[in-house]
């Protein structure tokens, strides 16, 4: 067995749009934050509570970056897996800062779209397009199970 994982998994909703930015070695990486939300009753009072947690996304992944940039907008409904890393940094005043963020990166990293099909207009896609898939292919899609 591994000595240690570094593994987080999220469902939750993209709270502005993506920024994407390039590196000077040309390389483009999106950035993102993810809501996530539990509730529960308090059970003293019986009246419902929620808690938020915002989560810092770092995606290096070529193809991710492509999906980000074209389908991810405000409000879309991701599920991310990824590793946690924190870095460090100087900010414009010189005072040194920490970052935590779920890092998608090569093949550790996943990012599947959960917003309905019904709602690919509202995300770029064109009429009769699935989001990520050309209308063509969703169209020869094959409904008879071949047995």
């Amino acid at each position: 067995m591994a000595g240690s994982v570094n593994k987080v998994i999220l469902v939750g909703n993209v709270g502005k749009d993506p920024e994407v930015r390039t590196t000077q070695d040309g390389r483009e990486v999106a950035s993102f934050s993810i809501a996530t939300s539990e509730s529960w009753r308090d059970k003293q009072t019986g009246e419902r509570k929620e808690r938020t947690e915002w989560h810092r996304i770092a995606v290096f992944n070529e193809g991710l970056v492509n999906i980000v940039k074209n389908y991810v907008h405000k409000g879309s409904k991701l599920y991310i897996e990824g590793a946690l890393q924190t870095r460090k940094w100087t900010d414009n005043t010189g005072q040194e800062r920490y970052t935590t963020e779920i890092v998608l990166q090569g093949f550790n990293g996943t990012l599947t779209m959960l917003d309905s099909r019904n709602n690919a207009n509202e995300y770029g896609a064109e009429p009769g397009e699935k989001q990520g898939m050309p209308a063509f292919a969703a169209a020869d899609i094959d409904d008879e199970i071949p047995f």
